[in-house]
């Protein structure tokens, strides 16, 4: 009788695991495929006056090779842009598979003296759009600062609006991208705003210090789960 019943148990686990099969070959091959990180930013994700490979996202992407790391970083950054053209670009960008989303976007907005609460609700929208298309989703949020020349007023309310979207979306927080380069002009070009190649290492390491601790969470997860990360920021 005894053996009647392992043999019957073991034809049942026999029939899971040939129905399961399909289901664990797709989720082992998915989870097997780089996770992408996508940075979706201005001139300065972009790279503006340097070589492709000295742009801080193919530092990110260097640093990651170099561990053995599985993702791979798309460089979304587009000159000029603004957070309403970060958000007409959204649609397209979310034909690809998103694991991470880097949102550098606002500095544009403020140096034409665009409204704050203007700048506040597209970064909402874009964060809302990525979570709700694919809802296991990391998102960064690079901090700006506005110039001095824009007003003390201006510029408070501007530099507020990231740490305050980085608390009510549970996101992990660059405090300011440029930190460290931003103002001093032997990191900069003539036109002070644009990291020269050794500046953008510097962003590079601020970026990576808030960065490394989500990917190493993350590497050892299946895709779609959300790791638990400390929120501290950079």
């Amino acid at each position: 009788m005894n053996r009647l019943k392992m043999k019957g148990a073991g034809s049942l686990l026999l029939w899971f695991l040939l129905i399961l099969s399909p289901y664990l070959g797709t989720v082992m091959a998915d989870n097997n495929k780089p996770r992408t990180i996508v940075f979706l930013g201005d001139s300065l994700t972009a790279g503006y006056g340097v070589e492709p490979n000295e742009a801080y996202s193919s530092l990110i992407q260097q640093r990651i090779n170099s561990l053995g790391w599985n993702y791979r970083t798309v460089n979304a950054g587009q000159s000029g842009d603004t957070t309403s053209g970060g958000l007409q670009r959204l649609d397209w960008l979310m034909r690809l598979e998103i694991d991470i989303l880097v949102l550098e976007l606002g500095i544009n907005d403020a140096l034409r003296g665009l409204p704050v609460e203007l700048i506040r609700e597209n970064l909402q929208s874009i964060i809302n759009q990525t979570k709700s298309r694919y809802p296991g989703v990391q998102i960064v949020l690079a901090g700006m600062q506005a110039p001095p020349n824009m007003g003390q007023p201006y510029a408070a309310h501007f530099a507020a609006i990231y740490p305050a979207l980085a608390k009510a979306n549970g996101v992990e927080l660059i405090r300011f991208l440029l930190d460290g380069v931003g103002g001093n002009p032997e990191l900069n070009m003539p036109d002070g705003i644009h990291p020269t190649a050794e500046g953008y290492k510097i962003v590079a390491q601020n970026v990576w210090k808030v960065m490394e601790p989500l990917l190493r969470s993350m590497k050892g997860s299946l895709r779609g789960l959300t790791p638990a990360v400390s929120r501290e920021g950079g």
